[in-house]
């Protein structure tokens, strides 16, 4: 008999991956370009050609014991200078090698510095709607994890429940900005009001409340939005971040923690984050993608094609009369259901027109659906027929 911690875990196992395997099934059955996938946050853009340069070059002359052994428990530390002099060229940081771990993507990220941090019992905040993995990663560590809620038009935070939600076993507050599932970017001046409350809670009760903000979609943004630079406006925030989007590199499993010099015990920080990663069973992120990232610095995917999948999907829904929220960044569109159980808009999308959506209670967030629009764009266009019937069916 598995444990009871696991009893409960598998029970609550992700719906996306469980909608992405019944895709799967689905295709086999209806054929691939019948079934309209949009469940996982899977990129459809291939890598930049500088990935397979590097990947080429490192593996034809580099040693072959460098490439494939074990290094310090932080990384290489030419993969951390190059990434450290990378956000400091963009975000006038003072980062070294130093601040850096090294990890198995921002999944592995988030595990390693909620290992670092939690004692039993201790509360880690987020903004609804969230990444559903949060309550895994958070309970697996014996925290709780506690819902703040956010507005229902950009989905930004409302100030007045955070403050409500932050008591003296606040640990932490995840953010993730660009956001999975709403594509909402936090402005600076959201940033600027979330560390002046964390700031006064860390006053009121003589704790540290660390912000971790989960940044895997930082570059996946469009027009003239910007992503703040979290570092800057909070003495105790943490950056998780990832290439699995920027490079369309998710399988490959590298991504990085930057620990600041400004966080409260940032050399134990820095210290506990290296054993976490080795207690977890990472003992040190992929050696060869290290090698690989560290060239790539300036490599960005395609997020021309995003934006026009983004572009073309919206407006159509739009058009057919669903709520959406515009999305500002990531490559998600969060869609109002045209029915308050939202399970039974997606079990209709799936069995009438072969979509594939999330539900929004994955998310914490009943009454809305998540769509993952990195797909092919005949992918989007080929579906906007059976949005328009669902959009009939629901009389929109």
């Amino acid at each position: 008999m598995i444990s009871e911690k696991m009893q409960e875990f598998v029970k609550n196992s992700s719906a996306i991956r469980a909608m992405f395997e019944e895709g799967k099934k689905m295709a086999e059955e209806f054929g691939a370009d019948r079934v309209y996938d949009f469940s996982l946050g899977n990129p459809n853009v291939p890598a930049p050609q500088e990935v397979e340069d590097a990947l080429v070059d490192i593996v034809t002359h580099e040693d072959p014991l460098k490439i494939h052994g074990y290094m310090n428990n932080s990384g290489f530390d030419e993969t951390r200078t190059a990434i450290a002099g990378h956000l400091n060229e963009l975000y006038h940081t003072r980062f070294t090698a130093d601040n850096l771990v090294m990890t198995s993507g921002a999944g592995g990220a988030l595990n390693v510095i909620l290992k670092t941090l939690l004692n039993p019992g201790d509360q880690v905040v987020t903004f609804v709607p969230y990444f559903g993995e949060y309550r895994s990663y958070v309970a697996n560590f014996d925290g709780v994890l506690v819902e703040s809620p956010t507005d229902s038009e950009h989905f930004y935070p409302d100030f007045a429940a955070l403050k409500e939600r932050l008591t003296p076993k606040t640990r932490a507050l995840i953010i993730n900005s660009p956001n999975n599932p709403t594509g909402a970017v936090y402005p600076e001046e959201v940033l600027v009001e979330i560390a002046s409350i964390l700031t006064a809670k860390e006053q009121e009760y003589g704790t540290d409340i660390y912000l971790i903000s989960d940044e895997p979609y930082r570059d996946i943004v469009y027009g003239s939005t910007v992503v703040p630079w979290v570092t800057g406006y909070y003495h105790n925030a943490v950056v998780a971040s990832s290439y699995s989007k920027s490079l369309s590199l998710p399988g490959e499993r590298i991504g990085y923690l930057v620990l600041p010099d400004e966080l409260s015990g940032a050399k134990d920080v820095m210290a506990a984050a290296n054993v976490a990663s080795r207690i977890l069973g990472f003992i040190n992120a992929p050696s060869l993608m290290q090698l690989v990232v560290a060239r790539c610095q300036d490599a960005k995917a395609d997020v021309a094609f995003y934006e026009q999948n983004r572009d073309d999907l919206y407006g159509a829904l739009m058009a057919a009369g669903f709520e959406c929220a515009p999305p500002d960044g990531a490559f998600y569109l969060w869609v109002k259901s045209p029915v308050e159980d939202e399970r039974e808009f997606v079990k209709a999308a799936k069995e009438e027109e072969h979509i594939l959506l999330v539900q929004g209670r994955s998310f914490g967030c009943p009454g809305w659906v998540r769509i993952a629009y990195c797909v092919s764009h005949e992918t989007i266009l080929n579906s906007l027929p059976g949005f328009e019937r669902l959009a009939e069916k629901y009389q929109l």
